[in-house]
């Protein structure tokens, strides 16, 4: 189910109207992380299914506030592979993943923004890592969102190439996985758990696409 394609997006400011788009009406694929029977990593009872929800609804809103054509390829507790009929596969997880490759083709998506959260046995680390493609302008749009919010989180971490992750591999447009914390350290979970948390999260998420959108 896509939510929010080709609604009223009048810029919300004179800023906004006046910036120069690399593409003449730019559509951001915001892509929600699990769902459904996939809850991703988790603590205790939180799920990462429920925090990239939370986020991505509150990057979509900033987003379409600033005129911003956004999609979001999820907006309820379920899993895209009941959504793929087509995909002739036993693996719930190959269809899932196949569905958000077809969605960003269908609409077609200047970007995708892949939402995350991050987990690990050391329970010290933290901080946002953004993955991104091996192609310049994924790379650029990884650099834009980590510094953002690596600001936010006060860290000093570089995007990486995500090789082995199937949407950065066989989607067209320029994509990235955010992942906005470590679900397994206190100090992010506070952050990753928390309405102001997750809005300052969505906040920085959006002033590292719009720097992409001004520069390229």
């Amino acid at each position: 189910m896509l939510f929010g394609l080709w609604g009223d997006c009048s810029p919300a400011s004179a800023d906004v109207k006046d910036l120069k788009y690399a593409f003449p009406e730019p559509v951001i694929l915001i892509d929600v992380g699990h769902g459904g029977i996939d809850g991703g990593t988790s603590h205790g009872d939180i799920l990462e299914k429920d925090i990239n929800l939370d986020i991505s609804r509150r990057l979509y809103m900033i987003l379409r506030s600033h005129g911003y054509r956004t999609i979001m390829n999820r907006t309820g507790d379920y899993a895209l592979s009941e959504e793929n009929r087509w995909l002739k596969t036993k693996s719930r997880h190959i269809r899932d993943l196949a569905q958000r490759k077809e969605l960003s083709e269908q609409v077609p998506a200047s970007i995708v923004v892949s939402m995350h959260v991050n987990w690990g046995r050391n329970k010290s680390r933290r901080g946002p890592l953004v993955l991104h493609q091996n192609e310049g302008r994924s790379a650029f749009l990884a650099t834009s969102i980590q510094d953002s919010l690596d600001r936010l989180y006060n860290s000093q971490r570089l995007p990486e190439v995500g090789e082995p992750f199937y949407l950065l591999r066989h989607v067209d447009s320029p994509a990235v996985i955010v992942e906005t914390g470590f679900i397994s350290n206190d100090e992010d979970r506070a952050m990753l758990t928390s309405k102001r948390g997750q809005q300052k999260i969505a906040e920085a998420i959006y002033a590292g696409i719009v720097q992409f959108f001004t520069v390229m």
